[in-house]
Formats: C-alpha cells, structure tokens, sequence
C-alpha cells in the first residue's frame, strides 16, 4: 500500500525529523512530497492524502481547484476528499525498465493563489515477470577429446524485474560429467557456463539429456527451464579460440548505419575444415542494431542508435570450427550522448485570464523543460525574451515558475506574448522557443475623464422646453461595465427643489435638456455640477461644471417712468417760461427697458407735436428743449407724443404724452387748467366733422334721389295723357324741388341733371330750352339714375368752363382706378369722359355709404371710403379733396370744402384766401 506524505517514510516508516522541521518554516511546502506505491494497483487505488499533506482542508479544494500537473495521466485527484489516485496502470517495467529505481515525479497544483507543490512517487517492483530463456533448448556438440575443466557458455534467461525478484542463479539436472557455473557480467545480469568434469567417451554415451533452471528470489519466487542437449563427437583436438574474451567499444549514437563496429579474431590450429571458423550470435534474434559478417567477424550497425533508447550493448559471439568445436566471446557496445535533442518547453498549467490589480511575485504559469540528452547535453537553461513584467524561478532542476515582475495595466497592454527560450550546454548548444499569450483581464482602476473640465454655453431666453442645450461626454478606457458611463448632475447654484424644473441630463448620452423657458431677465446665468460614473465595484466618478449663460431677446418693451400719468389716467403738464429761449430744458423723457445690450439701448422720437418746430428731443438722452422762442402766432398750450424705441430686432416702443403750458408762473396756468378740459386730439376731431360731413351728404343724396323720382313718376304721368318730351329735353325743376341748403350746415350744393334716355352711363345733358340763370334743373333718364345737374345758362354752343388753375395734384393721387389715369402734369381737369364719370360716382357712392351706415369713416379714417376702392393711396391725409374742385357743367362754382372752413382755411381755389389758424382756438 502507499505510504503518505505524513509518514514521510520508507516501508519500515522510519521517522525523518528534518523534513518535518523544514515544513514548519517553509509554508510553501518546498520540499517534495513523497509517497511508495507497488506497481500494478488497480485504477483508483488510493495513494494518498495530498490535500492533508499539503494542509488543504476539505472545504478549500473546490475554490483552491487542486489538480496533478503532469505529462502522463498516471495519478488524479480526487474533488470531494483531495485524496491522489492511480489514474492508469502502472507497470515499472514500462516506465523506467532496468533502473535500480523508478519514480514518478509532478507537479500538484492549487490555486487562488496560485501555488505549485512537487510530488515524488516512487514505483516499487513487484514480481510480476518470470525468468525466459529465449530458446527452449540448446545443442551441444562436445568432442570426446574434450579435456576436463573445459566451459561452455549457454544461453542465458531474461528477466524484467529488478532486484530480489530479477534473475538470480542458474541450475543444472544432477549429472555426472558437467556442472554449472553462474558468471556476471559488466552490466550486472547473469549468464551459466557448462563445465566439464570429467572426459567423455563416446563409444560408451554419444549424448546427454540436461535441464538448465533459472530462478529468482521474488515472493513466491519464478523459474523457467530449457533443455541442454550434448552430443559427443569424434576427435578434434583443437578448439576455436578468439584474440580476446572481452571486446569493448564506444560508439557515438549518430553514427550511420553501415558503419563498421569492430572485427573479432579467432584462430584453430587444427588443419583442413576443422580449421575453418564460422562467426554467429548466440542470440541472432535480438540482436536487430548490429550485422556480423559469419567469415570475417566484423561487426556493422544495421541501425540507427539511440543513446536516449539504449545506452549499452552485450553481444556473445561463438566462432565454431568445421570439426564442431566452438568457442565464445562478448562483445560490449557502449552508446556515447550526442548532442541531437532539442530542449522542449512543456506548459503544466497556464491560466486563462490575469487580472491587471495582480501583485508582483503571483504565480502565473508552471512550465517543465525536458532534454532526453544526458550530461552536459541534457543541462538546460531557460530565459525570457523581450521586456515583459514577468520573470522564471527554478522550482527544481526541470521545473520552472513563471511569475510577475512588473505593474499590469490592461489599459496600455491588453496581452502580452511570452516567449520562453531553452538552451541547453552541449557542443554546439541546442535551443527552442516557447510562445504563450497571456490575456490581462479589465479591473475598475480607472475614472471616467471629460473632455473638458469646465463647459461654457449660452442659451438664448424663450427657449422652448425639452430642447437640447449641451452635450457632455466623459470616456473610460475600461471594458464592460466598468467602461460603461452614467451621467448625473450632483450639484448646482440653483435650488435643489427647483433644479428638476430648470434643467435634467440623459444618463446615457449626456445631452442636457431644458425643461422651462429660461427668462434673461429672472435668471442670466447658473452653474451646474455634472458627474460621470462607470459601473464598476467599486464605481469611479468625474466631476465637470457647466455654465449656462442665457442670453436676452428683445421681449420687453421700454417702460415710460417720466412723465408719469396723474390717478385718473390723465397726462400731467410743464410749464415752460414764455421767455424760455432756444436750447432751454423743458423736460426729460425717462424710460427703461428690463432686456440688456442692444435690446435695452433706446431713442426717442416725436410723434406728434401741436407745433412740430417749436421743441426738440435728444434721440438718446430724450431730453425736451425749445428749438426757438415762443412766438406770437404760438398757442400756450402744446402738446408732445414721444416715442420710446430699444434696439431689438424687432424694435419694441412705448409712447409718452408730454402736456407744456407756456406761463411764468404756476398760478397764472392754474385757473385755464381747471376751467377749460383739456384739448382734444386734433385728429379725432377731424374725424368726427368728416362723419358728420358724411352724414349729412348722404341725406341729402337721398333727398336728391326722392325728387329725381318724384320728376319721373310726374313726367310718365303727363306721357301717359299725350305729351312727350322730345330726346335730350330738360325739364325745369320747380320751387318744389329746389333745396334749401341755407338753413343746414351742409357747405356743399348739387345740381342734379336726370336724363330720360336709353343710356346706362353718365352724360352731360344739354338743354333744348333756354332758361333762367340761377335757376336749377334735374334731368333724367329713362332708368332712374342720377347725373350731374346741367346750369341753366349753360348751351350746347357754350363750351365748359376749366377748373380753378390751383388745383393740382401728382399722377399717383389723380381719382380713376388707382389713381393710373393718363393725364398731364398740368391739373387740369381730365377731359376723359370715363375719368369724370368715375369721379362722379365716387362722389354718389361715398355719400350713399354715409347715409346707409354701412361704412365706417368710408373704410378709414379721413377716407371717405376712397382707398377702400381705390387703394391705400387715397386718403384725405394725402389726396386733395375732390369735392371742393367738382365741376358744374355750365358754371364757374365749384363744391366747396367744409373741413377746411372748419379748420379756418380756405377752399384751395385761385381766388380763396388763407384764414388764421389762431382764430378757432380764439373762439
């Protein structure tokens, strides 16, 4: 049975003191362990408790993974008791052969950490081979003149054990003639001579039936027998005899075939064919390395040698004469070492995966160097090539450790090929190399790095929610999780409740993301803290800020803080020093704008001025300052409307009403301030007489139109009794039908003319019938529509009558259809007939809109409904009012114009004269 590593002994289990204190200091166990087993156990057998011996405990051996490392699967380790098993049949025979002692030497491995343990087993011969001779009987022929004492070698048995249970001895039948010698030779096996006692007589026996035993000394021993046959022959007085008994040579192992060994000499001194000599093996069978010449006894290699398969040889050679006389000889054959093996590198163990964080000196790899030379052929050294962070430990003569020299970093090498070279010491020296690539496996040992410490950007304000407003990005060299970054906002200036509402990051790309409008002027700018964090164990982190800048947009308008409106909402008033010269500071403008930079650089402007020319406003500074003196024609009373613009695109504006009162004193602007309202808005009051102008045009046309069909029913009344009236007759209108347009205060006047012919379009009409001047008619036409009153005194001999010289305007402001009528330059008045037809009923239909109320102002202010027809050109701001220049077939009058009456101007005819502007304020 074996004997464990805690025996620490032979058999007999005799005590070793010295490796059992060495193992106390040595807690790498860096002696071999060592166990005896027999040869042959069955697969399984248990030969000892390794993890015990290695002082492993049952619950270590599944996360220490403990294993054999060997080239051979002779021995396994059992998982679940850590126990070392025979893993395959172990013949010794087979392993070492004739050597005195066989053992089994490897390497047992345990990891985390990793550590290698050398196990020696020695293989203990049992007697399990029985002694064989080669040949089951021998034959000899013995001359009857054989003197006594004379030896004969016979053939010898083989047996594979060694020591008490190889061959032993050798012995003979009983008999009474021969007798048995053992003799030994150089290598140590044994070989029986025959020997002759006494003369042999062949007339009286011609053979002798022998038995040839060999034994061993094995328990139980074994033995095997052949069978001697001696023949006596007649006479032959003289034997072979060779030159020496004993031939040794040495022979390199790479000599080629064909090469001669040696020559054996033998000589017979008999004559004839007794004196010829014949050479053989004893064993021609076994021997398959080497030829002999039968005449010449030279010996020749048949095949290659190898030093690492055999490193002896011993040849019995037997020269036998014609007469049957033999004589024998050994020829010894020493195998000389050649260097011709390469070394080989041979891997035990070699790990998948090194991690990066290993610590210098960790075990990596267990590598064996194996040179079937011997000597200085066989001594090997190992070395690493290239700069690597590794380094080799002798463990024994043959084994190597491969461990770390160095700081790993996956990051700048990902792997690493180690290449191991083996040089042995021979002459010339023999080398081979060994490459294995050793992956580093990814540790978290490195933080997550921003491209940028500090990011800067701007956002403008009124920005939509959940837009995208940056992008940060972090990278770690790391793999897998460990590389794998999330981003966060760990801090900022805001407030922590409302940092959600302000501003959220995305963990996996890092886009930062508004979640509100910003507004510049609330908040201009914050600062965030954003972090970067990989998923390792444990997590790595990076810190980066961010400063977001909202930037304005022109969102505000100017805000007016001087003049200020009184409680009522009513402007207040200055007053100005009536002797207040040109460049005097009347007031100042103050206004501000919430928005920054250009947005929030504003100028003042007038709008409107009671006297446009009186006060001047700084564009930056809005400061009111007299332009001139306050002259006579000048009401006290002005008024100012400043307009207030940024710089924005585009601009926004606010207006001011500025009220000056030209006085010296407080008092003496105090009673026309609380007796009088303040004045109305010039515009608004044009506006208002323009209604009622309208107002009462469009009575009147109704009036007109009345009459013209109470004339036609009068007239269709008398046709029916008899009485028609000839084409192209007027009809004198009565005292009925004559307005009065005293008594309103209507400024304008119209002659309507109705003509009872066919035509649709407008004519002017001539009269037939002389008639009285001043006097008015109406003309009609058979369809009811009303035309143009013709004067009384007016014949077809007369020819029109030109309007007022005066009344001029541009082409763009001529009535027709947008004002693209074809005329000179003069202002006279267009003698197209289409052109004044449309005038007409520009001036018919203005007036019929104000009567019905359908139009309000006629499609704007001051329009009198002329740019809803005509185009945006025609106002009354613009275009001169055509009422006053519309032309009476017949007469020198012209309509004239009550808004300017009203205004205190005159009608813009040749003869008008200018009135005062001061009067109507006056009354």
């Amino acid at each position: 049975m074996a004997s464990g590593a805690g025996d620490r002994g032979w058999a007999e289990r005799r005590p070793v003191l010295v490796p059992f204190l060495l193992s106390l200091f040595c807690p790498a166990l860096c002696e071999q362990i060592r166990y005896r087993i027999p040869e042959e156990l069955p697969e399984g057998s248990v030969v000892g408790n390794l993890a015990k011996d290695l002082r492993l405990s049952v619950g270590e051996l599944l996360t220490r993974k403990l294993r054999v490392s060997s080239e051979k699967p002779y021995f396994t380790v059992s998982a679940e008791r850590g126990e070392l098993l025979v893993g395959s049949r172990l013949d010794r025979e087979q392993i070492c052969g004739k050597k005195p002692v066989c053992a089994l030497e490897f390497e047992a491995v345990a990891e985390r950490p990793l550590n290698f343990y050398h196990v020696n087993v020695e293989i203990e011969d049992i007697n399990d081979h029985t002694p064989k001779f080669m040949q089951s009987s021998f034959e000899l022929q013995i001359s009857e003149s054989t003197k006594p004492e004379a030896r004969f070698i016979l053939g010898s048995a083989h047996d594979a054990d060694i020591g008490t249970n190889s061959l032993q001895n050798y012995q003979l039948s009983p008999n009474d003639h021969f007798l048995l010698v053992n003799k030994e030779k150089l290598d140590g096996s044994k070989y029986p001579e025959l020997v002759l006692k006494m003369p042999l007589d062949r007339e009286e026996q011609k053979s002798y039936h022998l038995t040839l035993t060999a034994l061993d000394r094995g328990d139980p021993p074994l033995s095997s027998t052949a069978q001697i046959h001696v023949l006596v022959t007649d006479a032959n007085d003289n034997p072979p005899v060779f030159s020496q008994e004993l031939y040794r040579v040495g022979l390199p192992e790479n000599v080629s075939p064909g090469t001669t060994v040696l020559r054996v000499m033998a000589t017979d001194q008999d004559e004839g064919v007794n004196a010829e000599i014949t050479f053989s093996f004893t064993e021609s069978d076994q021997i398959t390395q080497f030829d002999l010449n039968s005449t010449t006894g030279e010996i020749t290699i048949r095949n290659t040698l190898d030093f690492e398969g055999v490193k002896e040889y011993s040849i019995v050679l037997e020269a036998k004469d014609g007469g049957g006389m033999i004589a024998q000889c050994t020829v010894e054959i020493e195998v000389l070492d050649v260097n011709d093996n390469v070394p080989e590198v041979i891997f035990q163990s070699l790990p998948a995966l090194i991690m990066e964080d290993t610590s210098i000196g960790t075990y990596i790899a267990l590598l064996k160097i194996r040179d079937k030379d011997s000597g200085h052929n066989g001594e090997v050294t190992c070395k690493l090539e290239g700069d690597v962070p590794f380094k080799l430990l002798t463990s024994s003569k043959s084994t190597y450790k491969l461990v770390t020299d160095g700081i790993l970093d996956r990051e700048q090498t990902p792997e690493y090929n180690v290449t191991i070279t083996a040089t042995d010491r021979g002459k010339p020296p023999l080398s081979s190399s060994a490459t294995i690539t050793l992956r580093i496996g990814d540790v978290n040992d490195n933080a997550p790095v921003f491209q940028q410490s500090a990011y800067v950007v701007h956002v403008p304000e009124n920005n939509p929610p959940g837009a995208s407003i940056a992008q940060v990005s972090a990278s770690d060299p790391d793999l897998g999780p460990n590389g794998h970054v999330s981003y966060s906002i760990v801090a900022s200036d805001l407030e922590p409740r409302a940092l959600s509402s302000y501003v959220s990051v995305s963990a996996q790309s890092g886009v930062v993301f508004a979640q509100r409008a910003f507004d510049h002027e609330q908040l201009r700018a914050f600062e965030l803290t954003l972090q970067a964090r990989d998923q390792g164990s444990p997590a790595l982190s990076a810190n980066a800020s961010l400063r977001v800048l909202v930037g304005d947009r022109n969102d505000n308008a100017p805000r007016v803080l001087y003049p200020a409106l009184g409680p009522d909402g009513s402007a207040l008033f200055d007053t100005v020093p009536r002797a207040a010269q040109p460049g005097y500071l009347v007031t100042k403008v103050v206004a501000v704008d919430a928005d920054s930079g250009h947005n929030a650089w504003l100028s003042y402007h007038v709008l409107q001025a009671s006297e446009p020319g009186l006060f001047s406003l700084g564009l930056r500074t809005g400061e009111v300052r007299t332009a001139r003196a306050l002259g006579d024609r000048d009401a006290a009373r002005q008024r100012l409307l400043v307009a207030v613009r940024d710089g924005g695109q585009p601009p926004l504006s606010a207006t001011a009403t500025l009220l000056l009162v030209f006085a010296d004193s407080l008092q003496e602007v105090l009673p026309d301030l609380s007796d009088q309202p303040a004045p109305a808005d010039p515009q608004a009051e044009l506006q208002f007489y323009l209604v009622v102008a309208l107002a009462l045009i469009s009575v009147l046309f109704l009036l007109a139109v009345i009459l013209a069909v109470a004339l036609h029913l009068r007239r269709s009344s008398r046709l029916s009794t008899g009485g028609y009236f000839q084409p192209g007759l007027c009809v004198k209108s009565g005292p009925d039908v004559t307005p009065n347009y005293s008594e309103g205060t209507l400024p304008y006047s119209y002659n309507l003319c109705v003509a009872r012919t066919g035509k649709t379009e407008f004519n002017f009409l001539q009269c037939n019938e002389q008639l009285s001047s001043g006097q008015d008619v109406l003309c009609g036409d058979s369809s009811g529509a009303l035309v143009p009153l013709c004067n009384s005194r007016e014949s077809t001999s007369h020819p029109q009558a030109p309007p007022n010289t005066d009344w001029r305007f541009s082409q763009a402001q001529r009535p027709g259809t947008s004002g693209s009528q074809n005329g000179d330059e003069t202002g006279t008045w267009p003698n197209n007939q289409f052109d004044t037809e449309m005038l007409q009923a520009m001036i018919l239909a203005s007036a019929s809109e104000a009567a019905d109320g359908s139009s309000t102002l006629g499609g704007g202010a001051g329009t009198m409904g002329l740019s809803a027809r005509y185009g945006p050109q025609f106002t009354l701001q613009h275009v001169p009012d055509y009422r006053q220049n519309v032309y009476i077939p017949g007469s020198n009058a012209t309509l004239t114009n009550a808004a300017g009456k009203r205004d205190g101007k005159a009608p813009a005819g040749g003869n008008g004269n200018k009135k005062k502007s001061g009067k109507k304020e006056k009354k």
